[in-house]
């Protein structure tokens, strides 16, 4: 979510308007057991429909599904469309951008009601929206199977190139590994390994679907990242160069402040939102990029530019900002396999161009930004729970990008790997509530026990009693949940908003013992350094900050003497020599002086 935030003041901050979604009504799905509908695909169960659709259509039974696996992971998920309109594991859309769906009722013959409720049909109608992609491209299907990557290219109906041959590699890259899954009927479809080499010369052929250009938006080459459009705004937006209403700071990055971070947020609504909340210079609010759930990445700042997005002044000078299309509280609905893939493409770029590590202490999200004084806390939370930090990160290696290396990781050094954060598990490749990437912390080494104080209420999105996936923390000793969960306590130095019930609330932290819940077998090693926190001054208090600098006013809690934390990453105060150290503090990042750290191992 975006949020200015800078030395000059210029009024109320605005934030982009969160869309109400509808709820969508469930259906029911003919499988194996029921009998088949008048003018549906027939019953006798999944692998029987791949096998009948491939045999009808001659489309490979592997393409297919791998297609079915990519999208719905085999799944139609109690009938619930898709944030973009799209029924069954195939993904048949239609929207104002494509319509799958009328075109496979037309293939087929089966009614549109079919296709959205019997997998067997979705499935057939998926192969004949393939079969029809595949003679747009050549007279004839292709021979083999890997002259299937342009089709499968063109069924993705991405707005770039680029983007429907990451989508294409996806599916490929299923039907080399293999995989086995559990369909809804109960059936398990099982795709062996294949040693199989795409033939991607049909790619530049492939049909694009782009959406037409939001208002102040060309398709250029005057863009940062190649792949863009472009939308940048003006610069007399420029707060450096005009006297009233402005959106950012210009600049000289990385020369004028060096780039540490890459900041994940989501829009609370579309990507046309977002454009058109940052092409208001009454605003107050810019992002160097904008990602749709189709893939298209907008960019509306120069990196070179500074930003006002992460709530933080100090991350605004040092982070490039991504945003994307979506609503943190039901993120499930809206972060989709195409979406992410675009990002990762956009992220690891900017790794590569500003050598910025791979980790998520410099991949953080406006969730793990700290405030940079209690008088602005607390910070944002997108994009939430539902966003797979392992999964993003996955594609974001499989891009070249390679992950940090070092010694081996000091002894309680550890990041939680759960299986719910490793791919999208719901329609079009998005997730499900199961997909969450949030883990709780209690008081004692039972998930009986209190859970630790935090903010007031059931807020799905508060970030004040837990932690997310790819952060490191230092255990100080670990159990078996002695409530029988099978889930593992680890006990870890946390800072505690334990003064919000208060009779006079307040989001100053302080640093307790607590204890961490994490699935059996989910907490991995991981790179950092283990810090020691000790006093400059005899008996005084050691002062935790939002930001890295030298100013009482940036002190956001405390921690005691002898606590211990995982330091993933140190930088110098800009324009000095002091040396800080972010250590996870609590579900954010906070900074502490070298002065006051004893290093006492690192990875």
């Amino acid at each position: 979510m975006m949020r200015r935030d800078t030395s000059r003041a210029r009024g109320a901050r605005r934030r982009v308007a969160a869309l109400a979604l509808a709820a969508a009504a469930l259906l029911t799905f003919g499988l194996s057991g029921a009998p088949a509908r008048a003018g549906t695909a027939g019953g006798g169960g999944v692998n029987a429909a791949f096998a009948d659709a491939a045999h009808t259509y001659g489309v490979p039974q592997q393409v297919l599904e791998s297609v079915c696996y990519l999208e719905g992971r085999l799944s139609a998920h109690s009938g619930q469309p898709s944030i973009d309109n799209g029924y069954g594991c195939m993904n048949l859309v239609k929207n104002d951008k494509t319509d799958t769906l009328d075109q496979a009722a037309k293939l087929t013959g089966l009614s549109v009601s079919a296709l959205q409720h019997d997998t067997a049909a979705n499935i057939r109608g998926g192969a004949a929206v393939l079969r029809a992609a595949a003679l747009t491209l050549a007279p004839k299907l292709p021979a083999t199977l890997a002259g299937w990557y342009g089709p499968i290219a063109a069924y993705s109906h991405a707005s770039s190139r680029s983007v429907a041959g990451m989508y294409a590699d996806a599916a490929f890259q299923l039907i080399q590994t293999g995989f086995s899954g559990t369909a809804d009927d109960g059936s398990q479809v099982t795709l062996a390994p294949q040693a199989v080499l795409p033939d991607k010369s049909k790619l530049d052929s492939v049909p694009l679907a782009p959406a037409a250009l939001p208002a102040g938006c060309t398709q250029d080459s005057n863009v940062d990242y190649p792949s863009a459009v472009d939308c940048v705004v003006p610069t007399t937006y420029d707060c450096n160069t005009v006297s009233g209403a402005c959106t950012y700071q210009s600049s000289n990055r990385p020369s004028s402040f060096a780039l540490y971070d890459v900041t994940i947020h989501d829009i609370e609504g579309t990507a046309a939102d977002a454009i058109s909340t940052f092409q208001d210079i009454n605003s107050g609010v810019s992002v160097h990029y904008v990602v749709d759930s189709d893939g298209t990445v907008y960019q509306t700042l120069r990196e070179k530019d500074i930003a006002y997005h992460a709530g933080n002044f100090w991350y605004n000078e040092h982070a490039v900002g991504i945003e994307h299309a979506g609503i943190d509280a039901t993120g499930y609905q809206w972060y989709n396999a195409t979406e992410y893939l675009a990002s990762a493409k956009l992220t690891a770029y900017l790794l590569n161009k500003y050598n910025i590590p791979l980790d998520h202490a410099h991949i953080n999200s406006h969730g793990t930004t700290p405030s940079p004084t209690l008088g602005t806390s607390p910070n944002h939370v997108d994009p939430g729970k539902y966003w797979l930090w392992d999964y993003y990160f996955g594609l974001i290696h499989s891009l070249g990008v390679a992950y940090p290396t070092g010694n081996t990781p000091a002894a309680g050094l550890f990041r939680v790997d759960p299986s719910s954060d490793q791919a999208p598990d719901g329609p079009n490749g998005t997730e499900t509530t199961a997909n969450n990437s949030f883990f709780t912390l209690y008081t004692g080494p039972s998930t009986k026990d209190a859970v630790i104080p935090g903010a007031p209420g059931t807020d799905p999105t508060d970030e004040t009693t837990n932690v997310e996936t790819q952060m490191p923390y230092y255990s100080l000793a670990s159990q078996p949940d002695q409530a029988g969960t099978g889930m593992t306590m680890y006990e870890i130095w946390y800072g505690e908003n334990d003064q919000l019930g208060n009779s006079t609330p307040s989001y100053s932290a302080d640093a307790k013992k607590a204890w961490l819940a994490v699935p059996a077998g989910s907490a991995v090693p991981v790179h950092s350094y283990v810090v020691s926190l000790k006093p400059s001054t005899a008996g005084a208090t050691i002062g935790v900050y939002g930001r890295p600098t030298t100013d009482a006013s940036d002190i956001i809690g405390t921690a005691p003497t002898g606590s211990l934390w995982a330091a993933p990453k140190s930088v110098f105060e800009d324009g000095t020599k002091n040396l800080w150290f972010g250590i996870d503090y609590n579900h954010r990042e906070a900074w502490v002086p070298s002065s006051e750290v004893t290093v006492i191992d690192w990875y």
